[in-house]
C-alpha cells in the first residue's frame, strides 16, 4: 500500500497536507510547523513536523492512546511518530493527524478519517502488502 502525504500549506504553527492512497485523494492531514531540518534549522521538540522521506508503516498498540495505530519507522531525529485523530496542532507532538481541513488550521471528522484509514491499512496487511508513506 502506497500512501503519499503532500504538504500544501506550511504555516506558522501548523502544516496542512493531502493524503493519497495509490495516487487517489483520501483525506487531509495536520502536523506541527514544518522546519527545514535538513537545512540546519533547529528542531523544536513536540512542535516540529517530520522530515520528508519514505517511511515503512506498521500497526502497533500505542501505549499513550491504548489502541492500535499506525507507527512510522525510521524517521530521523524522531521516535513514536504515529498517524492518529486530532483537530489542531496542539493535538500532535510531531505526529500526523488525519481528517478534513474545513476550518483554517484545523481538521474536522478526524476519528472518522482514522477509522477509514485503519480499515484500508488492515485490509492491505491482510493481503500481504507492506505499507509505506512518502512524505513530501
Amino acid at each position: 500500500m502506497e500512501i503519499t502525504l503532500t504538504r500544501i500549506a506550511k504555516k506558522d504553527g501548523y502544516t496542512i497536507g493531502r493524503l493519497a492512497i495509490g495516487g487517489q485523494y483520501f483525506c487531509d492531514t495536520l502536523e506541527p510547523q514544518w522546519r527545514n531540518l535538513a537545512g540546519g534549522v533547529a528542531k523544536v521538540p513536540g512542535r516540529t513536523a517530520i522530515g520528508e522521506g519514505a517511511y515503512p508503516v506498521v500497526i502497533t498498540k500505542s501505549p499513550r492512546f491504548r489502541r492500535w495505530l499506525p507507527l512510522l519507522l525510521g524517521v530521523p531525529r524522531f521516535s513514536g511518530i504515529r498517524i492518529h485523530a486530532g483537530n489542531t496542532a496542539d493535538d500532535t507532538e510531531g505526529c500526523i493527524l488525519v481528517g478534513w481541513n474545513r476550518l483554517r488550521g484545523r481538521l474536522v471528522n478526524s476519528r472518522s478519517a482514522l477509522t477509514l484509514l485503519m480499515n484500508r491499512m488492515v485490509e492491505a496487511l491482510a493481503r500481504g502488502e507492506k505499507i509505506v508513506i512518502e512524505v513530501m
